[in-house]
């Protein structure tokens, strides 16, 4: 009789919580005794125990208590080869009655520091706030972080930090959790890819220790996950991961989680999972700016105490825009280079070094392109560059464009003329003349327009 009572009260539970939380909470449960109106329910960890005992204790006894009046009690132990362990705080269900003593979950067995380490990836010691080059394009992703890693209580679960291949992801969350385990050594963070944690995910699954790996990642304070676009389309490592990341909310517990895409755009995500992860802050790190780019290549000097010539970082933040990797790597190899020949860096020296780097970046230079680069450089609006106007904080600027087009493109002297408002050949000649006057008089002028031919030019 208990027995049939029992599975009509799992079919009823399994069609309230889905087939998902049926799977990893409720199927596990035993009937372990009944006798004397008490009813013993077994589960084989603390863990479950306390969990299923904490959000579906009252659920288990109302249906109980409809089942079988005569109930008094439901017990929720651990029941595993060690013997009987009944929930902490007397936790018996009163059926008869409606009375119920309370079911306070016992915190899951902490995972020592080591144990964390070793789930986890190693954190590299270089990427800290300290070292994180704050620019428009990632203030809020990085004030964002500050506040998470500073934070005594969860202000918002989950942080979802989102960008581009080497904008800064993976540096912010190292250095949420290098400042929390400086900062508040107690508390359990544990960072590791999306990928680890679909391997470790995968090993669990085969050595049929899939209630360990729970215990192990829903103990933690902190988990950080870099990557999660990782486990788009693998269902089971994604149920596995939503079951966690809920666990860990529903604790109080902080969940940081970085992708190259925002949740919206991750395709091949649940739409259960891409809503969990929508409901905290999400924050994107945008591409770089030139002054941002020419930020960190002076840090990164800085901390390697390296002496680089002004104009040569100016060259590679104009020239290496598509992520920081890639900048910070040529910067690595420029001053090796110097160091182990030991020669002084110069822009020729620079552009030798990095030729494959700035050949794969080339391409057919245009008057477009030309005039926006100098307009930048010069700080004009790229409306001047066919503008009447003839201020010499315009005109020169204007003059320079021209004659780089005359020396980079193969476009005859009228066509360039036309790009520059309809201009006439004769005013095209006059720029270039008077740029290769300028350049033999003046060196600072002349470094200036190399340096912006070489830009162009790579």
């Amino acid at each position: 009789m208990i027995n049939a009572e029992w599975d009509r009260i799992k079919v009823r539970l399994r069609d309230e919580v889905g087939d998902a939380a049926y799977r990893s909470w409720l199927r596990p449960i035993t009937l372990h005794q009944a006798a004397d109106g008490m009813i013993r329910l077994g589960l084989p960890t603390r863990f479950m125990r306390d969990w299923v005992a904490t959000h579906y204790g009252e659920r288990i006894r109302a249906l109980w208590g409809a089942e079988n009046p005569a109930l008094h009690a439901i017990e929720i132990v651990v029941a595993n080869r060690t013997g009987l362990e009944p929930a902490p705080a007397a936790a018996a269900v009163k059926a008869a009655t409606g009375n119920v003593t309370p079911l306070r979950p016992r915190p899951a067995a902490p995972c020592a520091p080591a144990d964390v380490d070793e789930l986890g990836a190693q954190l590299d010691p270089r990427f800290t706030f300290k070292n994180f080059v704050v620019g428009k394009p990632n203030e809020f992703a990085h004030a964002a972080a500050v506040r998470v890693a500073e934070a005594t209580a969860v202000s918002f679960n989950p942080l979802f930090l989102y960008g581009g291949v080497g904008l800064g992801k993976t540096h912010l969350m190292h250095a949420i959790a290098h400042h929390i385990r400086e900062h508040n050594p107690a508390r359990r963070v544990l960072y590791l890819s999306a990928e680890k944690f679909m391997y470790r995910f995968i090993r669990a699954l085969r050595s049929q220790d899939t209630m360990s790996f729970k215990e192990q990642f829903r103990s933690v304070d902190v988990l950080m996950v870099d990557d999660v676009q990782f486990i788009a389309g693998k269902d089971a490592t994604q149920e596995e991961f939503f079951h966690t990341f809920n666990a860990l909310v529903d604790q109080g517990r902080q969940i940081v989680i970085s992708a190259d895409k925002s949740p919206s755009d991750l395709e091949g995500m649940e739409d259960r999972l891409r809503s969990r992860l929508n409901s905290g802050l999400v924050a994107d790190l945008h591409a770089t700016t030139y002054e941002l780019r020419l930020g960190i290549l002076q840090s990164k000097a800085e901390q390697m105490g390296a002496v680089v010539p002004q104009k040569v970082m100016e060259f590679l933040a104009h020239k290496i825009t598509s992520n920081v990797r890639e900048l910070e790597g040529a910067l690595n190899r420029v001053i090796a280079h110097s160091q182990l020949v030991g020669r002084s860096i110069t822009l020729e020296s620079t552009q030798d070094v990095l030729h494959d780097l700035l050949k794969a970046s080339d391409r057919r230079i245009t008057i477009e392109e030309i005039q926006k680069r100098v307009a930048e450089h010069f700080n004009i609006k790229l409306a001047e560059m066919s503008s009447a106007r003839r201020s010499r904080q315009v005109a020169r600027p204007r003059q320079v464009a021209m004659y780089l087009a005359k020396q980079l493109t193969s476009r005859s002297l009228p066509e360039i003329g036309r790009k520059f408002g309809g201009r006439d050949h004769t005013t095209v000649m006059h720029a270039v003349k008077k740029i290769e006057e300028l350049r033999s008089s003046d060196q600072g002028f002349s470094e200036d327009v190399e340096l912006l031919r070489r830009m162009l030019q790579g």
